[in-house]
């Protein structure tokens, strides 16, 4: 089974940043993808933008070759490449001052085709460039912007830069992106919670005991150093990737698909989370940071050997967090996240209440909770564990299996990224996978009581050793209310 492919409208597609990291990575390489599978209308144009000097051609070697490490050499088709490369322009400018934005709107020219500019830079840019673009007259109705993260490092800080961005643009043309909410499997959750009757009435705090949300990485600082060490792991991943994936779980059902029915019943679960404040952090959450160890097969070293300098920067966050309201009241939300854990994996684990009865007696075993394990990364995919009975004569002997769907397996052919369906999304005009101002502001007034009583108490950093699950603390936290962390393998 294939998925269908829905061509676009013509667009222009405009990457600050377009030199860097991101765009080399993911963004370069999965417009080409769209190219390969045939989603442009024409014309469509592609142009980089950065303040180094680079002549159109420079910018399409760059491009090729960006495709050729980041593309599986499968999928490089030579017609579908070069057409894609003959797409791609490139023009000098400088953010700040200006410098080059004529040349800009001169390579644009004046179609009203869409145009979507892509901010892959510093957020301390995003409020330069959106004025530069107005001031240059760059903005029409049928221009988009889009903010990759981090959006803020606290309230006050986000508010600042959503008011500079939304002097230029209004709010209908402001994406702000979460590449974890263009994953498959994120989507499927509202499949499976809203396009079937057999979850939805049991999905509230009758049936269900507790919910699990995981995003592990074994990787440690890799090039992102300076950014990082500012950040820490509560900021970078809990404030966006995993309350984002709370909300899908925890949200009442919207009236439509439309992106602000959407949007509104994920704000109303932000506003719903209880506040952690200084007196309750040390009891609901756990901060660390790894030390020397193995990862991967081999010896790594700890944060502050790979850092260069002491730190207290958490790696590591594990928190137990509650949703107050009728549908959640009383069923504790677990958040973990951390760079060197033992595992690269990212999922959710619903838990169901055991049953209040076992008519089986001892000789069968022990009876297992249901659980709905939703994997995100990697090997995407669905598993209901259920009890069954163990085939074979000799009595009745009871054993946990899951049902197991794996996309890779029920769905043949390549997956897209997460960034060819949001890239895709923004041309379209669809906010539904991205996050509102409000959303991302009341995301911050939930995690800034949390910081500032690290802060305020200096909450320790406690280590733990690089290729396990992170401190002992994380454990307690789950084990005082008689629950274990879900074992991912």
């Amino acid at each position: 089974m294939t998925s269908q492919i829905i061509p676009v409208d013509p667009f222009d597609f405009i990457i600050f940043g377009g030199t860097g990291d991101l765009s080399e990575r993911k963004l370069l390489p999965s417009l080409y993808h769209r190219q390969r599978d045939h989603q442009f209308s024409e014309p469509t144009r592609i142009i980089g933008t950065s303040r180094s000097k680079m002549s159109d051609d420079e910018f399409r070697a760059f491009a090729r070759k960006a495709i050729e490490q980041h593309v599986a050499p499968e999928y490089i088709d030579k017609a579908e490449l070069d057409e894609f490369l003959a797409r791609i322009s490139y023009v000098a400018a400088d953010a700040v001052s200006g410098e080059g934005f004529e040349e800009l709107k001169a390579a644009i020219g004046d179609s009203t085709r869409i145009r979507a500019f892509y901010l892959a830079v510093a957020p301390s840019l995003f409020g330069d460039i959106s004025r530069n673009l107005k001031a240059y007259d760059l903005i029409t109705p049928a221009s988009r912007i889009v903010l990759e993260k981090p959006l803020g490092r606290d309230l006050d800080s986000a508010r600042e830069l959503n008011d500079l961005v939304g002097r230029n643009f209004r709010e209908s043309q402001i994406f702000r992106i979460d590449h974890y909410l263009g994953k498959e499997t994120v989507q499927n959750l509202m499949a499976l919670r809203f396009a079937n009757a057999l979850y939805e009435p049991l999905w509230n705090s009758a049936h269900i005991d507790h919910v699990q949300i995981t995003v592990a990485e074994t990787v440690g600082l890799e090039d992102r150093v300076t950014y990082y060490d500012k950040a820490g792991a509560l900021r970078d991943m809990v404030q966006n990737h995993l309350l984002q994936l709370l909300c899908l779980v925890a949200m009442e059902a919207p009236s439509s698909m439309d992106a602000d029915a959407v949007r509104d019943e994920k704000l109303k679960v932000l506003r719903a989370l209880k506040r952690i404040n200084g007196n309750e952090a040390p009891r609901h959450t756990v901060r660390g940071q790894y030390r020397a160890g193995a990862s991967a097969g081999g010896p790594v070293k700890g944060y502050i050997e790979e850092l260069g300098k002491d730190s207290g920067t958490e790696t590591f966050v594990a928190i137990r967090a509650e949703i107050e309201n009728w549908r959640w009241a009383n069923v504790p939300f677990y958040l973990r996240t951390g760079k060197r854990l033992a595992t690269r994996v990212s999922e959710i684990v619903i838990e169901f209440k055991p049953i209040p009865h076992s008519i089986f007696g001892d000789g069968a075993g022990p009876i297992f909770a249901n659980q709905l394990v939703i994997r995100l990364q990697p090997d995407e995919g669905v598993k209901q564990f259920i009890m069954i009975k163990d085939p074979g004569p000799g009595g009745m002997r009871l054993r946990q299996i899951p049902l197991d769907m794996s996309f890779a397996q029920s769905f043949k052919g390549r997956a897209p990224d997460a960034y060819e369906r949001l890239i895709m999304d923004v041309v379209r005009g669809n906010q539904t996978l991205f996050m509102r101002r409000d959303e991302v502001e009341a995301a911050w007034s939930w995690i800034d009581p949390i910081q500032q009583a690290w802060e305020g108490s200096r909450q320790d950093v406690q280590g733990y050793t690089a290729g396990t699950w992170g401190p002992s603390a994380s454990i307690a936290l789950i084990e005082r209310d008689g629950r274990t962390w879900h074992e991912s393998t």
